[in-house]
This record gives structure tokens, sequence and C-alpha cells, in this order.
């Protein structure tokens, strides 16, 4: 099974070179998209040279501009998009093709993520559940996209783009229609990516607090008042499905000052806490 992985890049050159170092050492067929908006902070000397990418630099409209336009281009069976501040774990695609090739009935599978620090160094991870329709529609960020992957029927034959009307909770709005649209959905219980808690994250923003508002007001009336309850019913998932237990773990990935080969880390006390 042939992957499309898509990135959207602006001015993030240092971070992009660890993203595409993870993605070419996976080990599997693939195609790596990085979508650039003309960065000018020196990422086009090299990205346009990189045999280990196809790179297409244009102006776009935001960050699901740029990945609709990658999307455009994808020849894969599989697909996902990975930020420029993420990483694939070693074995992850590896993972995530067994999985759809033992299971031809789900269209979308999500697998967990590890939070570090821009150093490398383990802060939280998140274990994923398959999202339900009203929670999104409260929590729209509930997943994590580093950590989400789609048969390409998804954006074909149910037609489910990414709208860049949204800037930063676009990610949970395209959750919220793929749910709507009845896709099939598991998770893949490992660690299949790294999340860079960079300090600079567009989840940090004030917008998307804002959009998360403007989000949630499109939700029916009579779920508003139900916010909090939705919350709690959540989270009584996640601890049916044991998801607030782990135990110490390794992984690796590439650093800042080990940019050309991955590093071994520990996460000696995990945690499911997130901590900004």
């Amino acid at each position: 099974m042939k992957f499309s992985i898509i990135t959207p890049s602006f001015r993030n050159s240092d971070w992009l070179k660890l993203c595409v170092a993870s993605v070419a050492d996976q080990g599997v067929e693939h195609e790596h998209i990085v979508q650039d908006a003309v960065s000018e902070d020196g990422t086009l000397e090299w990205l346009t040279r990189d045999a280990r990418v196809r790179a297409f630099v244009e102006k776009d409209s935001g960050m699901y501009d740029a990945i609709n336009r990658g999307l455009s281009k994808a020849r894969g069976e599989l697909i996902a998009h990975l930020n420029c501040d993420e990483q694939y774990l070693p074995g992850a695609l590896q993972a995530v093709a067994k999985f759809f090739e033992a299971h031809s009935e789900v269209d979308v599978l999500f697998g967990d993520a590890v939070v570090v620090n821009p150093e490398g160094d383990y802060l939280w991870h998140r274990k994923t559940l398959v999202p339900r329709l009203w929670h999104t529609w409260m929590w729209p960020l509930s997943t994590l996209t580093c950590a989400t992957f789609f048969r390409r029927s998804v954006i074909d034959t149910r037609r489910i783009l990414f709208s860049p009307e949204w800037k930063v909770i676009g990610d949970g709005e395209w959750m919220l229609r793929v749910i709507q649209s009845g896709a099939r959905m598991a998770v893949l219980r490992r660690f299949t990516s790294v999340f860079v808690h960079t300090g600079h994250n567009l989840s940090l923003e004030s917008r998307a607090q804002e959009e998360a508002r403007r989000f949630r007001a499109s939700a029916p009336v009579w779920l508003k008042p139900l916010r909090h309850p939705v919350l709690w019913h959540h989270r009584l998932r996640r601890w049916r499905r044991g998801v607030y237990s782990q135990q110490p773990f390794d992984f690796s990935l590439y650093t800042p000052g080990n940019p050309d080969q991955r590093l071994l880390k520990r996460a000696a006390k995990p945690t499911f806490r997130w901590r900004w």
C-alpha cells in the first residue's frame, strides 16, 4: 500500500528537515508531498533539491488550503498529513499499512502520539479514541492529525476536503464531517507520531479559542448546555478503554541537536495530562 503524506510548509525550515527525515526512513512505499507557501527563511534553498520529497511552491490562503492542494496531487492509497513540527516514530507507517490490509472495512485509523519539547524530551502523551459526533462538536481538537490516517476514498468518494475558512481548528471541523459521513473508524493502540510543543504551535494562538467558540456555536441548540456532560462521558470512555494507564516506554526521534539520526528518549513517568 502506497502512502501519500502531505506537509503544509511556511517558514519552518529547521522543523521541516526533521519531519522529512522521519517520513523518509519509514521503510514503506510512499510519497512525501511538501506544499510550501513560498517561504523566505531558507527552506527553498534545500527543499526543491531534496529527492525525498515532492516539493510544490505556490502561494496559498492558509494551512488547510495548502493541505487541499497537496491532497489534489496525492497518488497513494493511504493518506495522512504531517505538519512541520511533527514526526513519525520508527515503524509507524508499516504498522498502519498492516492494519489497513487486515481491516478492509476501516476508512480512518487513529494512532497514539507523544508530545515533546523542542529538545525532544518527553512531556506527555495522547492516546486516542474513535471520536464521537457530539464530543467533536463541543471539543473540536480531540484527535491529533499527526496520528490520523485515512483511505483515499475519504477524499475521492466522500469528497471530504479541509475548509480553508478555518485557520486553526479546521482539523476538528473536517473530523466532524468525516463522522457525519458514516466513515468507519478504528484505533491502532501504539505510538505512531510525535508532536513537538514548540511554544509557537497554532493551537496556542488566541484565534484558536475564538474559532473553537465559533465552531461550538454551529452545534444544535439542544447540545450546547450539555457541553460538560459530553466531556465527562468522553472521560468515562477513556477510562473504560485504559487510556489513562501507560507503562514507561522508549521512543526515538530526530531533534535539532541530532538532525541526521534518531535519538533514543525515554518516558520514565508517562502522563496523559497536558502541561502547556
